[in-house]
C-alpha cells in the first residue's frame, strides 16, 4: 500500500542527498542504487556521512534511522527531527520548511491493526492438537482425579504378528497390541545407544525441523536439527521451555536406511502395496508418512487426537518412556470427539468425561505398539524420549478410515494436515482390487466388507465429477491417477458390483454388500421386486467384455396333453411345481392340461489371454393351460408381465404364473444367462 512505502528508513552509513526541492529521487528508490562515490566522496567526513540538514551540535541519540520528507524528498535523522513517536507507526511526514511553506501538510499515523477481543482457540494441527493448555502439567493433575483404567490389551510375540494372525483372528487389528520384545517383528531400528545427536548427524544439522513450544502450543520458527540436538542435550533444569518434535519424516535420508517397519505393517500398508513403485522416490509426490522420528523432552503432552485419515500407527520406543491414554473408536465416542475437537471445549474440557472409558498403557524402551484404525489417544512423555514410528492405511477397516475423513472435514482440518494424496491413493487401491476380483481372487469377508465402503467412496467421487460444481468436478478429476485409471466412474461402479457379487449377493439385490440375506421363501427363490429394474442404471458406465462368436440354434417346440390337476392352494403349489422333471400325471384325473414347450439354445465363444472361453445357454419354457370350465383354484393367481433386466449377471432362475382362459403356468428352467427376467404383478 502507498502509505507503507512513504516512510523509509536507511542506515546511517548511507549518504544524505543534497537538499534540493527539485530532486528527481523517488521515495521508492533505494539508496544503494546511487552511483558509487569516488574515494574522496566516500571518506567518512562528518558533513558527508554523519550529518543531515537538521543536524545540530550537541544533539544526542541513535542516528541509524532516517526518515524522508514526503514533499521535498530530503532524508533526515529521526533523532534530529523526531518528536519521540514510534517511527514504524508514521504514515506521512513533512520537514519543518515544507510545513511552513504549506500549513495543510501535517504528520499522519497508520491506522492500528484491528484486534478482536473474542477469545479464540488456537489449534496446532501440525502437532496433532498437541498440548492445547499452556500448562502441560494441568491435564496430568486432572488425570489424577479421573477414573483411568489399566489396559488389558494383548501382549504378543513378534513372530506371531503377521498376516496369518490377521486372517485367522477376527479380533486382530481391532484394538492396540503391545510387543515387549521386538524379536520376530522383522523390523529394523537403530541400536539402543542411538541418540538425538546421531539423528542430527544422519539427517543433517542444517535440516529445518518443526519444533513445538508445548507451553504456548505454537510452532517455534527457525529451528534446525543441529540447534534441536543442542537443546535436547541441555540439562533439563537449564532448558528455557518444554519443546517437542513429532513431525520429522525421514524418508530419503541416511537415517531411513536404518529403519524398517514391522513385517505386518509392510504387508498391509496401502502406500507400500498399491502406490506404483515407479512413482515413488526423489522427484515424485507420494504419501511420505511411513518413517517418523519423534523426539520429546520430559513433561511434553500431546492432547487427544486421531491420526490423519484414521491411519493405523506402529510405535517403537528406542529410548525413554511414553504413557498412552486411549479411547475406543465407537460411534458414540467418535461423535463426542467430533463435538470436542476444534472448539472451546478443547481447552477446558477433559475429553474422557464425554466418553465411556479411558485406558492407560505405559511403554518402555524396547517396546513396540501397533495402534489400529481410529483409536483416539493422548500421549504423555515422562522422561526424555526418542521414538520411531509411522502411519499406514489398510484394507481391514476402510469404513472407519473414511469416517475419520468425514470428521476432519466437519472440523475443518486444513488439507495441509490431512493424509497426503489420500483420494489418489484410494483410486490406486480400487484399481488393483478390481483387477484381482476380475481374476477370481478370493478375499476374507472382512476385506470384502471394507472394500464396499471404498467402492461407495469412489462412486461418490465419480458423482462429484458428473454432477458436482465446477470446483468439485475439477478437484475430483485432479485426484484421479491418469496413469492407471482411464474411466474413473466405470471403475468405481464395476468395483462396487464385483465386490457385492464376491460377498455372495445377487446383482439385483439393493442391499448388496450388507450382510447377505437368504432370498428364499418356502424353500424356493423369491420373486424380484419391481424396484430392481432400476439396478441396471447404476452400471451405465460398465461395459462387459463381448463375445467373439454368438450362435443361436433353431428353436425346438412341441405340444402335448396330460391328465393332471390344476394348482390347488397358494401356499404349497409352488413347491410341487419346482420339481422340474416330475410330471404327476393321473389317468383318473378328469382335468386335462395342454402343455406347450419351447427350447432355445445359444452358444458363445471368445478368446482370452490364457486360451478360450465358451458358454452354452439353454432356455426351456413350458406353458400349462387347463381348458376345463371350473372355478378358480384356491389362492387366486394374478396376471403378470415379464420384463428384462439389462446386464444381469450369470446364473438366475424364475418361476412365473399366468391366468389366461383358465389357469396357465409358465415355468422357466434354471439358466446361466446374461439376461434375467423380472416378474411384476
Amino acid at each position: 500500500m502507498a502509505r507503507s512505502r512513504r516512510r523509509i528508513t536507511r542506515s546511517a552509513t548511507q549518504k544524505s542527498p543534497e537538499r534540493s526541492p527539485s530532486s528527481s529521487r523517488s521515495s521508492l528508490t533505494p539508496m544503494e542504487d546511487e552511483p558509487e562515490p569516488t574515494q574522496a566522496e566516500s571518506a567518512p567526513t562528518k558533513t558527508d556521512e554523519d550529518m543531515c540538514p537538521s543536524c545540530r551540535e550537541g544533539v544526542q541519540g541513535e542516528k541509524s534511522s532516517w526518515i524522508r520528507c514526503d514533499a521535498c524528498k530530503i532524508w533526515f535523522h529521526w533523532a534530529c527531527v523526531g518528536d519521540g513517536s514510534d517511527l514504524e507507526s508514521i504514515n506521512k511526514w513533512f520537514c519543518g520548511p515544507c510545513m511552513t511553506e504549506k500549513p495543510s501538510r501535517v504528520m499522519t499515523f497508520k491506522v492500528p491493526a484491528r484486534k478482536s477481543s473474542r477469545k479464540r482457540t488456537q489449534l496446532d494441527y501440525a502437532n496433532l492438537n498437541a498440548g492445547v493448555e499452556s500448562d502441560p502439567s494441568r491435564w496430568l493433575r486432572v488425570i489424577q482425579s479421573k477414573p483411568i483404567k489399566d489396559d488389558n490389551f494383548r501382549r504378543m510375540k513378534g513372530a506371531d504378528v503377521g498376516l496369518e494372525w490377521l486372517e485367522n483372528d477376527e479380533t486382530a487389528m481391532r484394538e492396540p497390541i503391545v510387543v515387549e520384545n521386538p524379536e520376530g517383528l522383522r523390523m529394523k531400528m537403530p541400536p539402543p545407544e542411538f541418540s538425538v545427536q546421531d539423528v542430527a548427524d544422519e539427517v543433517g544439522h542444517e535440516t529445518p525441523v518443526e519444533v513445538i513450544d508445548v507451553a504456548s502450543q505454537s510452532n517455534s520458527p527457525g529451528w534446525t536439527l543441529g540447534r534441536w540436538a543442542e537443546y535436547y542435550n541441555t540439562e533439563p533444569s537449564k532448558r528455557d521451555k518444554i519443546r517437542n518434535v513429532i513431525s520429522l519424516e525421514i524418508s530419503g535420508t541416511k537415517l531411513a536406511d536404518q529403519v524398517l517397519p514391522p513385517r505386518l505393517v509392510r504387508e498391509l500398508d496401502w502406500v507400500e502395496k498399491f502406490w506404483p513403485s515407479t512413482r515413488k522416490g526423489k522427484g515424485h509426490a507420494y504419501p511420505k508418512v511411513q518413517l517418523y522420528c519423534l523426539m520429546g523432552v520430559a513433561s511434553a503432552w500431546t492432547d487427544w487426537h486421531v491420526d490423519f485419515a484414521g491411519s493405523s500407527v506402529y510405535y517403537h520406543i528406542l529410548r525413554g518412556c511414553k504413557v498412552f491414554y486411549f479411547i475406543r473408536p465407537t460411534p458414540a465416542n467418535l461423535q463426542a470427539y467430533e463435538r470436542w475437537s476444534g472448539t472451546e471445549m478443547q481447552s477446558n474440557v477433559w475429553l474422557g468425561d464425554m466418553v465411556d472409558e479411558v485406558v492407560k498403557v505405559t511403554l518402555h524402551a524396547g517396546n513396540t505398539m501397533i495402534i489400529p484404525t481410529g483409536w483416539i489417544h493422548a500421549v504423555h512423555t515422562p522422561v526424555d524420549s526418542l521414538v520411531f514410528g509411522g502411519n499406514f492405511l489398510h484394507s481391514y477397516n476402510i469404513a472407519t478410515q473414511l469416517k475419520v475423513i468425514d470428521i476432519e472435514k466437519a472440523t475443518h482440518v486444513p488439507k495441509k494436515f490431512r493424509f497426503p494424496l489420500f483420494v489418489k491413493l484410494c483410486w490406486y487401491v480400487g484399481d488393483k482390487y478390481l483387477r484381482d476380483l476380475k481374476s477370481k481372487e478370493e478375499f476374507p469377508p472382512r476385506v470384502l466388507e471394507s472394500l464396499e465402503a471404498l467402492a461407495h467412496f469412489l462412486v461418490s467421487e465419480s458423482q462429484a465429477m458428473e454432477r458436482g460444481t465446477e470446483v468439485a468436478k475439477r478437484e475430483a478429476k485432479e485426484n484421479v491417477p491418469s496413469d492407471r485409471v482411464k474411466d474413473a466412474p466405470a471403475l468405481a461402479r464395476e468395483l462396487r458390483w464385483r465386490v457385492r457379487l464376491a460377498a455372495g449377493a445377487t446383482s439385483d439385490d439393493e442391499d448388496l454388500g450388507r450382510p447377505v440375506q437368504t432370498n428364499m421363501v418356502n424353500g424356493h427363490k423369491r420373486k424380484r421386486s419391481p424396484a430392481s429394474a432400476a439396478v441396471g442404471v447404476q452400471f451405465r458406465n460398465f461395459q462387459p467384455k463381448g463375445w467373439d462368436v454368438v450362435n443361436e440354434l433353431p428353436r425346438e417346440s412341441d405340444e402335448r396333453v396330460v391328465n393332471i390337476h390344476r394348482p390347488k392352494t397358494s401356499d404349497i403349489w409352488e413347491r410341487e411345481w419346482m420339481e422340474w422333471n416330475k410330471e404327476s400325471e393321473d389317468q383318473a384325473q378328469e382335468e386335462r392340461a395342454t402343455v406347450e414347450k419351447t427350447r432355445d439354445v445359444m452358444i458363445k465363444v471368445r478368446k482370452t489371454e490364457d486360451g478360450v472361453e465358451r458358454q452354452r445357454i439353454e432356455r426351456v419354457m413350458e406353458k400349462w393351460v387347463w381348458k376345463a370350465e371350473s372355478s378358480k383354484p384356491e389362492g387366486d393367481f394374478q396376471d403378470v408381465e415379464m420384463k428384462p433386466i439389462e446386464d444381469a449377471p450369470l446364473g438366475c432362475e424364475e418361476v412365473t404364473k399366468e391366468e389366461e382362459q383358465g389357469t396357465e403356468v409358465e415355468v422357466i428352467s434354471p439358466l446361466e444367462t446374461t439376461q434375467a427376467m423380472e416378474v411384476t404383478a
